[in-house]
């Protein structure tokens, strides 16, 4: 049995697909609904089981599922950047991984758990995979998320491990996010609403309005990368997941325009106090490491990714991939 946890969320509903596609059913997917709509993301796929978090947590310290669990994907958490709540960014994403972490060593468990490009902070540091002691996160999540990556370094884990490090992902299934859901989320629906979009100022005169760049890749790229990982039984690691090529929010808004065959129309608004200090404004995953695993990874093109989205989901107004 493979456990997913994030089941339902954008990324772990988008896998679950991948691993369907592939033949797997014998999944036990790990989540919480309570009263939103991600249960929808759960819709035409096929799974033996599904569990709330909470209860998974000690159902597994209990024992209840030793020897039946083959691989550990560990994708839950909280992924809002402009959560405050320190403790429970702590417990949900850093004293909960250890818990599975230390459960998946203990009984032999391949685990591959999801980490971000949001670690790397302002990106004056760089965004090697291979180099991690001198990072310093913006907000709370990238910190949280950091720290187990460096629980897992210093305990020689990632030895075993595979670490997902997700830069910009986008596409179907993100709807639940709410307020972090994709900029391509965003600016159809302020297209349709209103005929534009809406982009942050600069704050800085390194990039002009609109110009910061970030790397987005489309979430069934993603997808195939975690696959490609989960083949490689040599892929021990932390690894980026991304283009390697950064783009502008100029072109991720002129592609969704693009796609809707509309002329562009971009109106740029003054950055939100509270996020000035914690806005990443470039973004590069760096993809040396994965090339030279040998591990195959062929994004598509922002445009032809934006376009598929757009016209394949939310023109459709069928938003389950």
């Amino acid at each position: 049995m493979i456990v997913l946890t994030g089941g339902a969320g954008f990324i772990g509903s988008c896998f679950l697909k991948t691993l369907n596609d592939k033949g797997i059913t014998d999944v036990l997917v790990v989540d919480h609904l309570g009263n939103s709509d991600k249960w929808k993301n759960l819709t035409g796929k096929s799974f033996n089981y599904y569990v709330n978090k909470l209860e998974f947590r000690n159902l597994l310290k209990s024992g209840f599922y030793d020897g039946r669990i083959t691989a550990i994907f560990h994708f839950g958490a909280c992924s809002s950047t402009t959560e405050t709540d320190a403790d429970y960014l702590l417990d949900n994403n850093y004293s909960y991984s250890i818990d599975l972490a230390e459960y998946a060593v203990r009984n032999n468990i391949r685990f591959i758990y999801a980490s971000s490009a949001a670690t790397y902070g302002d990106g004056s540091k760089g965004y090697s995979d291979s180099d991690f002691d001198s990072l310093t996160p913006l907000n709370g999540y990238g910190f949280s998320k950091h720290i187990f990556d460096l629980w897992t370094i210093r305990n020689g884990y990632d030895k075993l491990f595979t670490g997902l490090k997700f830069f910009n992902v986008f596409g179907p299934n993100e709807y639940s996010k709410g307020s972090m859901a994709s900029m391509v989320y965003k600016s159809y629906k302020q297209i349709v609403e209103t005929g534009k979009v809406r982009l942050f100022k600069s704050t800085t005169d390194l990039y002009p309005d609109g110009g910061q760049q970030r790397d987005f890749i489309y979430v069934k790229d993603a997808c195939d990368m975690i696959w490609e990982l989960f083949q490689n039984t040599s892929s021990a690691g932390i690894y980026n997941i991304g283009t390697g090529k950064a783009r502008s929010w100029n072109d991720l808004a002129n592609a969704v325009f693009l796609a809707l065959g509309i002329q562009p129309e971009i109106e740029y608004v003054l950055m939100p106090e509270n996020l000035i200090n914690q806005y990443q404004n470039f973004t590069q995953a760096d993809m040396g490491k994965m090339i030279g695993k040998g591990i195959a990874f062929q994004p598509r093109p922002l445009e032809s990714s934006v376009n598929d989205y757009v016209r394949n989901y939310l023109s459709q107004n069928f938003l389950i991939y």
